[in-house]
């Protein structure tokens, strides 16, 4: 047991690179901005990530880890560079991402790690857009991906509208 909750750490420490690879190699996929969904809606806080982003279904490392699928994570370990990043080898049981609003599976290693959620959580939002303090607030997520801060942002103005 007590393994098992090292291997958890280890794991949520590793994918804090995936998910946010994820999230940004899908660009401007926010809630309000992608084709499914009207631009000028105003964003669901509940709908989207702590982070202010929604994943896409078709996201290799989210897709891989619903459908156990080994060449998947493979890919998603090559995209999002875990290697180079972290220094660890492939292996299907470290590199999964249910995502970081779930309630009944494990976090991975990256949604573990993951400042902007701690914080969401924290102050009890369900979105980041929800913080009057996110136009200043320099967490790594936003510090690393400004692009995809500026996009969060410009997902807040309409969430405010």
């Amino acid at each position: 047991m007590k393994t098992e909750f090292k291997r958890r750490d280890f794991i949520a420490t590793c994918m804090k690179a995936g998910v946010t690879c994820c999230a940004l190699s899908f660009g401007t996929n926010l809630a309000g901005t992608g084709p499914a969904t009207k631009q000028d809606a105003k964003p669901d806080p509940k709908s989207l990530e702590y982070c202010g982003y929604k994943c896409p279904a078709d996201c290799p490392l989210k897709k891989g880890t619903l459908e156990n699928n080994v060449e998947l994570k493979k890919k998603a370990y090559a995209d999002f560079k875990f290697k180079e990043k972290y220094g660890i080898e492939f292996d299907p049981g470290k590199v999964f991402c249910y995502g970081c609003k779930i309630k009944d599976k494990p976090l991975s290693m990256t949604v573990k790690a993951c400042t902007v959620r701690k914080c969401v959580i924290d102050k009890g939002y369900d979105c980041c857009i929800q913080c009057e303090g996110l136009a200043k607030c320099d967490k790594e997520l936003w510090t690393t991906f400004p692009k995809f801060r500026e996009n969060v942002i410009e997902l807040q103005k309409k969430y405010k509208a």
